[in-house]
């Protein structure tokens, strides 16, 4: 099936979280990235998450996490490593996100929609072919993703 899905928060406000057949194929592994979203958020430091799949050397395509944290939380190196332990035991080893960014923001329309295919154009560093941002709610979030991108290969 496709669609949007979306999520509640405690306050009972509801959040769309993005398309739920996104689907990636690490090393053969079939996966939506809804799931390793949804184990991200499921942490009590992460506020939200957006995961896309990049080209991978060996794996064929990747996990690349985009992670917002709550209000003062600090952006750490052990707070990254928790994250990779977190999905891997609420998933299993394959769903590991191999690249967590830190996001203050992240690039989505006036409707609160997550603009994925901008977030794959980033992590792919394919930053010229970025399409229309103008629909943006806040399109200096883009270029804050492009300098802290954390694929610079």
């Amino acid at each position: 099936f496709s669609g949007d899905g979306c999520r509640r928060d405690a306050d009972g406000y509801y959040w769309v979280t993005g398309r739920v057949d996104d689907v990636i194929n690490v090393s053969g592994h079939r996966m939506g990235t809804a799931e390793v979203e949804s184990a991200l958020v499921a942490h009590q430091a992460v506020a939200e998450a957006a995961v896309v799949g990049y080209p991978h050397e060996i794996k064929g395509q990747g996990i690349y996490a985009y992670v917002t944290l709550m209000n003062g939380v600090e952006a750490t190196e052990e707070l990254r490593k928790e994250l990779e332990k977190w999905v891997r035991t609420e998933i299993g080893p394959i769903a590991k996100p191999d690249i967590i960014q830190w996001a203050p923001g992240l690039p989505k329309t006036r409707s609160g929609k997550i603009m994925r295919r901008i977030l794959r154009k980033i992590a792919e560093n394919d930053f010229g072919s970025l399409g229309d941002i103008s629909t943006l709610a806040d399109p200096s979030v883009v270029d804050e993703l492009i300098n802290n991108r954390m694929n610079t290969d």
